[in-house]
């Protein structure tokens, strides 16, 4: 199974977040391994997985027992990408909603969503595959809120939540506090994290639906989501190198038996998505090794192995061609550059 991950617009999004509410978040960034990359390029998906670790980051370094909560209230609204066209080129609210539903893999391959009626009112769902509630409860208020303001966005403020419920536990003094911020009465320990609204607003009209324009907008989500799906055998792929690596046992035979598959197979699809195995092996090999040379006092003899190769010198040979200077010389200039920091 691919290793599921989130859009790099989020973490854009989180990062103008940040500038908002006037928090320096260089120190829960270095925790995190983001890095300007992350922050500037949407195409680069991170691991669901880290989302436990910068949420635990982002109240350690704040103090603030509800980051999600306060952080989400300055994340722009959701803007600019192809669900909210999807949404803005339909008839209506439900129709933009059940459509954007169907590309929500855009966001997340972990998050998942889905609307249900109930009476006069409809329940809008956000579910996680995190089994710890409260290890993921920044993230599932600063989620519901943005949803919230995304939905109020679309809908001209017409949007108004009759209640939210969320899976984690309040403490004493929070419903005020969580009620004032969601603009509604707010249900702690529920079995569902969700947002209650009027079934009225599903009829809203759409000032800018336009069908060929809907068209156009599904294709491109289409298009999109076919890309990721090529892209989850260069992740698996990857996850599995790691895997292997200091066994030094890490070949395309053995890769592909890991994933069920031919090496004849495994060669078509990463050329089917602009690549091939000895790359991503080579681009694992030189990314560990800058990591462990810059960031660890490990020596070059265990770097070797860690690794995955046999013999020092070939090692050093590799290093080379793929950053232009022996592993000494890296280690060296990247002291000499975090010395450099720490004076500004």
């Amino acid at each position: 199974m691919s290793e599921l991950r989130d859009a790099g617009i989020l973490v854009k999004m989180a990062h103008q977040g940040f500038i908002n509410a006037g928090i320096d978040a260089s120190a829960i960034y270095e925790r995190c391994g983001i890095t300007r990359r992350h922050i500037e390029d949407p195409q680069v998906r991170t691991p669901h997985d880290a989302q436990t670790i910068f949420w635990q980051a982002c109240e350690d370094v704040t103090g603030d027992k509800h980051i999600g909560l306060h952080l989400g209230q300055n994340i722009p609204v959701f803007r600019g990408q192809v669900i909210e066209y999807l949404f803005l080129s339909s008839p209506t609210f439900e129709e933009g909603l059940n459509r954007a539903l169907n590309y929500q893999r855009l966001l997340s391959d972990a998050v998942t969503a889905k609307v249900e009626r109930e009476g006069g009112s409809c329940i809008f769902s956000i579910g996680s595959t995190s089994e710890n509630r409260q290890d993921m409860r920044h993230l599932t208020d600063a989620i519901l809120l943005g949803a919230i303001r995304f939905f109020s966005h679309l809908t001209q403020d017409s949007f108004k939540p009759l209640s939210v419920t969320v899976t984690h536990a309040g403490a004493e003094g929070d419903n005020n506090e969580y009620s004032e911020v969601f603009g509604c009465p707010v249900i702690f320990n529920g079995e569902q994290n969700t947002i209650e609204f009027s079934i009225n607003i599903l009829h809203f009209p759409s000032q800018h639906a336009e069908p060929e324009l809907m068209k156009a907008h599904e294709q491109v989500a289409l298009e999109q989501i076919a890309r990721l799906e090529k892209q989850d055998i260069i992740v698996d792929v990857n996850r599995i190198i790691g895997e292997l690596l200091d066994s030094g046992e890490v070949s395309l035979e053995n890769v592909s038996e890991r994933l069920d598959m031919t090496a004849r197979s495994l060669r078509s699809r990463l050329a089917d998505a602009g690549t091939s195995f000895n790359h991503l092996l080579a681009n694992y090999r030189c990314n560990l090794a800058k990591q462990l040379l810059s960031r660890t006092e490990e020596s070059i003899d265990e770097i070797v192995y860690l690794t995955g190769f046999s013999e020092p010198s070939t090692f050093y040979r590799a290093f080379k061609r793929w950053t232009d200077m022996t592993p000494i010389e890296y280690r060296k200039s990247k002291k000499h550059t975090g010395r450099q920091l720490s004076t500004v």
